[in-house]
């Protein structure tokens, strides 16, 4: 029997599971690949609903007359591949680190592309299913589809505080059998319990197979972690798992660690014993054993690049921004800092260094002798009235796999550059430390941010502010609030000719200075330095072979260095190692816009096959309206959506912090818009005024945010978070209320027009999420957040003319 009923908290459910199964797939491919990989795979892997349109056009009536059981075993069928499709992926043999090598990794690559779909498609159906059925409650099921993905968002985040994801992923499983016992007991206590039975059995099964151990991420081979855990004897020491990372100790007894990038050869002393802190198994930093019973054993801190700054300062206060395994703070307490504070993000860094390792590090991390703060940095510091003398940014560096440039950082901006300056006291320095990589490229990239930080820092000449130490292995960047005196530069030059380190600039620094230990063809760091500083910087940037404009909060790419017009030479050469100059993320990312937008098309296209018999209604221009008009506003939405991500990142201190607010906000608000156009759907099924005006509201709301969100960014930075959230909120809430009103209102038009184009349109909307996704940050990083945010509003406008004419 068909019933036109059925209880819209099982849509809440599945959504929800979808939504979180999303973000935890993120989390585990973060660990076991890199971040710029779990968010390619994740964006195709959302073609599953994509595929679901193609699905349900083609098997919608027999799927239709069989509503209440093909319901129930989709939503079950979501929950079961969803605990073991990550595992199964996992042994699809693909390395993203050789897709320029071999082609045939993008068929790898296309495998995992058709088993991490699975559950999204499942998942689909469900909602798509609803659509099609209760044609006449569109508004009211979006809705509810909308708020249970805005509580599965923010309760994907909220449950790896507790749990690591392979074990949340159970969660998932358990969304997806709830909607499916909800739904049976609609039809009757017996249905119910024939159901519930069924659905305990299910979980038996799923209980012996061990969903956990199949979830379980298995780390690339190619990544730090796996290196460090080759070692003979090594082990896992310390080990915690949090939203914003898994924080890894490795012990290696028999080939102890000796970490200690761009170390003089000139260093009377040998290194300390050391343990490796891994996040996400890349980004190493090492914890140095030391109870201050043998000052010579810290010896090598200060013949590294990094210590550069205290030889130019006494007793300096001290700000860390990153605390990672200690290193800087260890270097700022061997030059008997006056003070010293520590920024860092993740909670569970300090919580390892505070606890099991302890007596390995003689207590120094211990809440009497260090205050660290746990915030984002450029938070922090908008909140902070505290003057330092030396503001240190720890090495970082830039993933093997090219993941450093795909990633925002606010952290080496202009903006920040600006920030850091105004934190400092008279004569304070800022250091921060990269890795020497030629041709230069994120030290000149940086450097020309400083320069540009200093132009709008009273007016300072950049020539006198600045320096550079260049060891074997590292590169150290000094940004001065005033101009470096002689004295400065006489023990700048002191410091580098013990350490056999090279300056790469000072002021007034003669060119034959620059080449004398670690010896280059040509300069090219003084070069560089000495062309961004010059008259003809605009034309020496624009020449160069990789992109040096600096990174700016509109376009917070730091380390995104590529340029299409020299991709070809690199490539070329990559038989003579031209591969180690190209930056992988973003070309990945283009790939995988091609592949979508590819598999897309083919996706949207194939329906028109079996909606050629629709009518003539599906046979003219109205069916190519609805196709444009939904592939705009899903596009648009997506762009909005993940735009404004990340540029509340920088808001609310963490993307943690951002994902779970703006995420949350938007598709909450987005499903009571929706609920709200269910009831002009009730009044005027096709009515085409509703649906202009909702989507004409989105494009002004949108470019309105423009003008207004700088400003009252600015104006709010430094307040708590009990403040910005709810400002967060009430700012997002307005345009994501009546971003959740085309789509049912659109539906709703071709419901009462051309029924048969329901699935298709559902399809187009999916299709569309996955192109946005990654077309979302290939636009950021080109043309920045404030021209991604204008574009989506030209293409809600378009959606509105689209429907606005026959």
């Amino acid at each position: 029997m068909i019933t036109k009923s059925m209880p819209l908290a099982a849509i809440s459910a599945v959504s929800a599971g979808a939504l979180a199964y999303e973000l935890l797939l993120m989390r585990l491919y973060a660990v076991s690949q890199w971040h710029h990989v779990a968010f390619m795979i994740i964006s195709v892997a959302l073609l599953g609903y994509g595929a679901s349109g193609t699905f349900l056009s083609f098997t919608g009536p027999w799927l239709r007359a069989r509503f209440r059981l093909t319901w129930s075993a989709n939503a079950v069928l979501f929950g079961v591949t969803a605990v073991f499709a990550f595992g199964l992926a996992q042994r699809i043999p693909f390395n993203p680190l050789e897709v320029l090598w071999a082609p045939s990794e993008f068929l790898w690559l296309g495998a995992i592309y058709l088993v991490l779909m699975t559950p999204f498609f499942f998942a689909a159906n469900c909602i798509g299913l609803a659509f099609t059925h209760l044609s006449s409650r569109i508004g009211h099921i979006y809705g509810y589809d909308l708020v249970g993905a805005g509580v599965g968002a923010a309760g994907g985040i909220v449950v790896l505080f507790t749990f690591r994801p392979e074990q949340a992923i159970l969660a998932v499983l358990g969304l997806g059998l709830t909607a499916a016992a909800i739904t049976n007991f609609a039809d009757g206590r017996r249905a119910g319990l024939r159901g519930l039975g069924l659905i305990a059995v299910i979980s038996v099964m799923l209980a012996v197979a061990g969903p956990e151990r199949c979830s379980t991420p298995k780390i690339s081979e190619y990544k730090p972690l796996s290196a460090a855990l080759r070692l003979p004897a090594a082990a896992i020491v310390a080990e915690r798992s949090g939203p914003l990372g898994l924080v890894t100790v490795v012990q290696s007894l028999k080939i102890p660690f000796r970490h200690a990038p761009g170390l003089s050869l000139n260093a009377p002393h040998g290194l300390p014993e050391q343990r490796a802190m891994f996040v996400d198994g890349a980004g190493m930093s090492t914890i140095a054993r030391w109870r201050g019973d043998d000052p010579d054993a810290l010896t090598y801190l200060d013949f590294m690049p990094e210590a550069a700054p205290y030889h130019l300062l006494h007793r300096p206060r001290v700000l860390v921004l990153g605390l990672g395994g200690g290193e800087e703070v260890l270097r700022a307490h061997y030059h008997n800092a006056h003070t010293i504070e520590a920024v860092e993000a993740d909670e569970n860094v300090l919580r390892i260094l505070r606890g099991s390792l302890t007596d390995f590090t003689g207590g120094r991390f211990a809440a009497d002798k260090l205050r660290v703060h746990i915030a984002g940095g450029r938070s922090f510091l908008a909140g902070t009235d505290a003057r330092y003398d030396l503001i240190q940014l720890p090495p970082t560096g830039v993933s093997p796999s090219g993941a450093g440039g795909f990633a925002e950082n606010y952290l080496y901006t202009v903006e920040a550059f600006e920030r850091y300056l105004d934190r400092l006291a008279p004569g304070g320095l800022i250091a921060v430390t990269l890795p020497l990589k030629l041709p230069p490229r994120y030290s000149l990239k940086l450097f020309a941010a400083a320069v540009r930080a200093l132009e709008g820092f009273g007016g300072a000449d950049p020539s006198k502010h600045l320096a550079m130490v260049r060891s074997w292995q590292t590169i150290t960047l000094l940004v001065a609030t005033q101009p470096l005196t002689v004295a400065h530069i006489a023990a700048l030059k002191d410091f580098a000719r013990a350490r056999s380190f090279d300056l790469a600039y000072y002021p007034g620094m003669p060119r034959a200075e620059a080449n004398r230990y670690n010896r280059l063809e040509e300069p090219h760091f003084y070069d560089g330095a000495v062309a961004l500083l010059g008259p003809d910087r605009q034309r020496f940037m624009t020449r160069y072979k990789f992109d040096l404009h600096p990174a700016n909060d509109d376009r917070p790419y730091p380390f995104d260095v590529f340029r299409w017009r020299s991709f070809h030479e690199k490539l070329a050469l990559r038989a003579q190692g031209g591969m180690g100059l190209i930056d992988l993320g973003y070309p990945i990312l283009v790939a995988t816009l091609i592949q979508a937008a590819t598999l897309s098309s083919l996706l949207i296209l194939a329906p028109l096959i079996v909606l050629r018999g629709g009518g003539a209604v599906a046979q003219g221009r109205f069916r190519w309206r609805v196709g444009g008009y939904f592939l705009a506003i899903g596009l648009g939405f997506l762009l909005i959506e993940i735009t404004f991500i990340q540029r509340l990142t920088l808001f609310l201190g963490h993307p943690l912090y951002a994902v779970s607010v703006v995420l949350a906000t938007f598709l909450v608000f987005a499903g009571l818009g929706a609920a709200v156009a269910s009831n002009l759907i009730a009044r005027a099924p096709d009515s085409r005024t509703a649906e202009r005006q909702a989507v004409l509201a989105v494009a002004v709301l949108a470019l309105v945010g423009l003008g207004f969100w700088p400003p009252l960014q600015d104006a709010l930075m430094a307040s708590p978070a009990a403040i910005k959230v709810p400002v967060a909120l009430a700012f997002i809430a307005p345009l994501a209320f009546v971003m959740g009103m085309p789509f049912p209102l659109g539906l709703a038009v071709v419901a009462a027009r051309a029924p048969a184009l329901i699935p298709w349109a559902w399809g187009i909307n999916g299709c569309a999420s996955v192109i946005g996704a990654v077309l979302a940050v290939l636009l950021a990083m080109e043309l920045g957040f404030t021209a991604v945010v204008a574009i989506a509003a030209v293409l809600y406008l378009l959606a509105a003319w689209s429907f606005g004419h026959d």
